[in-house]
């Protein structure tokens, strides 16, 4: 009995650990898998790196955008969020 009282405070860190900073995290991370799955031509998007621009092209892993005149190739993952206005 002795041994679980002493191992209570760090049960107690632990659950408060895992709901104000994993779960939170966890639950970011599936938003942005969603946003991410859910990328679609002509969706104007701004890049990890700050560009803005327009989905031209899409590919399962890789997409190109348009930025002016200008194509680039950047990975999925280099999205930092979608900007259409609704």
């Amino acid at each position: 009995m002795d041994q679980i009282v002493g191992f209570l405070p760090l049960i107690i860190m632990f659950a408060i650990f895992y709901f104000l900073l994993i779960r939170p995290q966890q639950k970011r991370q599936k938003e942005r898998n969603v946003m991410l799955d859910n990328l679609k031509k002509g969706d104007k998007v701004v890049t990890l790196g700050g560009l803005h621009g327009v989905i031209a092209e899409l590919n399962d892993d890789s997409m190109v955008v348009k930025a002016g005149e200008t194509k680039l190739t950047f990975e999925r993952s280099a999205v930092s969020y979608v900007k259409n206005e609704e």
